[in-house]
């Protein structure tokens, strides 16, 4: 049974998701000289750049999160800020954005041609989840043109880093019953409540946050999406410290925060038809037209061919049978999930299938993701466990094995996706559900961080 099986709200509660079809995604095709430049053309011009102006990425990094001080990790930032906007001044940014917006009006095809050149290059990270996708992609999809004209361009300079304010302390995984309100004051309006689970919070400039502007309708009926700086009154950023001593994760209590009704995304009341997209792009990050994602690049250690093999062979077991099952293993997830995103996205962007089949995508990642980090810890052995100084592309594998349901839980749990596909995609009979086209005012609920929970009154 999922723990809120309200992200699959059904098109009669949700008021149906916003049509968009295969132009949003791509943007239409580039004009040079006159001409459509071509696929090849493209990736012969990146390759050429991309060798001569972006710095190689480090060997053997494990891609795990890593425990430093504040000012590197910010100095990181800032280099990644660098990066992104050394791409946007050699028009390599934004590649599936329309140009009216910053972008380059690519393709699909063009962008997946990039990623694939950019394996093995250093690359703004941080700037391609949350901020490209979902967030500037749900902005491109709902946001005026006024909105659009004022982030997007920064966004892709790398002069705005974005956050999603969606979660909260009692309503992780049912996104629909967020508790953090809304109330209308003139041209303003007036926000209180809790988000969770933010990563970066404390270094990013803008959130995408989903409140509450209706306590008299069910669920998903009562929301609206807004767009508010980080930094400002009335917002107080709380790091999370983990077990082993990272502090990414940030929750954010906001008092009286007032926002201008020009900062509303969509229509008032109306918010669950952006989240449905919204989290359509979130469960579909690895394979967006957004997003830059180099070829290879995974949430675990390293490449699953190359990668592991140098990895086993580190570890003393490159004729060892069973490790080199283990790789093989590996390297056949990763072609099955890649294929797996490719296909999802084009038929959800051809208007073929419901958006909600991408959480077979999201499951899928989840599943993987997490069977890819037990493969690397079962590869590095002892090494993995207790790894000699200097040796933490080994010693990073043992973190990552442990933290390896992070998988299954960051960007909505895998039990959620189950739910999802049994009862969107396949049609089963839908879980009970008490609050169902109850005014949310009427159900009863646990309390709510940071005084949310007082804001129906």
């Amino acid at each position: 049974m999922s723990v809120g099986g309200a992200e699959a709200g059904s098109a009669a509660e949700t008021g149906g998701a916003a049509e968009t079809g295969g132009a949003a995604e791509t943007g239409g095709a580039a004009v040079a000289g006159g001409g459509i430049e071509s696929v090849e053309e493209f990736r012969l011009r990146a390759r050429g750049w991309l060798r001569e102006n972006m710095p190689r990425s480090a060997p053997g990094a494990t891609g795990r999160l890593v425990v430093r001080p504040d000012e590197e990790e910010l100095a990181e930032v800032a280099q990644d800020r660098r990066l992104q906007r050394l791409l946007f001044d050699a028009g390599f940014a934004g590649l599936c954005f329309p140009k009216e917006y910053g972008g380059q009006g690519l393709t699909r095809e063009h962008a997946e041609a990039f990623n694939e050149e950019l394996a093995g290059y250093r690359y703004p990270s941080r700037l391609q989840v949350p901020t490209m996708t979902p967030c500037a992609a749900v902005i491109l999809e709902f946001g005026t043109h006024e909105q659009k004209a004022a982030h997007l361009p920064a966004i892709l300079r790398g002069e705005e880093l974005w956050m999603q304010f969606l979660s909260e302390p009692g309503s992780g995984s049912d996104v629909a019953g967020a508790k953090t309100s809304a109330v209308r004051e003139g041209d303003e309006w007036v926000l209180n409540g809790s988000k969770i689970w933010t990563t970066g919070a404390w270094w990013s400039d803008w959130g995408l946050c989903l409140a509450r502007t209706n306590w008299d309708v069910p669920k998903h009926r009562g929301l609206t999406v807004f767009m508010l700086p980080i930094h400002q009154p009335g917002i107080e950023v709380s790091r999370i410290e983990m077990l082993d001593g990272n502090k990414e994760f940030c929750q954010e209590f906001l008092t009286d925060v007032r926002v201008p009704d020009s900062a509303r995304i969509g229509e008032v009341d109306d918010g669950w038809t952006v989240a449905t997209r919204w989290l359509f792009h979130e469960r579909s990050f690895s394979s967006s037209p957004f997003a830059l994602r180099p070829a290879g690049d995974v949430e675990t250690y390293g490449d699953p061919g190359g990668g592991l093999l140098q990895l086993a062979e580190r570890a003393g077991r490159l004729a060892d049978p069973s490790a080199r099952e283990l790789v093989g293993e590996a390297h056949l997830l990763r072609t099955a999930m890649h294929a797996l995103d490719q296909r999802l996205h084009a038929v959800i962007s051809e208007g073929k299938a419901t958006e909600q089949l991408a959480a077979v995508g999201r499951l899928m990642h989840g599943v993987t993701m997490g069977r890819l980090a037990t493969i690397g810890f079962e590869l590095a052995g002892p090494a993995a466990v207790a790894a000699e100084e200097g040796e933490d592309s080994l010693g990073g594998l043992g973190t990552s094995y442990l933290l390896r349901q992070i998988a299954s839980i960051g960007g909505g749990t895998t039990e959620v996706a189950r739910n999802v596909i049994s009862e969107r995609v396949l049609g089963m009979p839908r879980e009970q559900a008490l609050d169902r086209n109850v005014p949310y005012r009427q159900v009863r609920t646990g309390p709510s961080s940071g005084g949310a929970a007082n804001a129906r009154s």
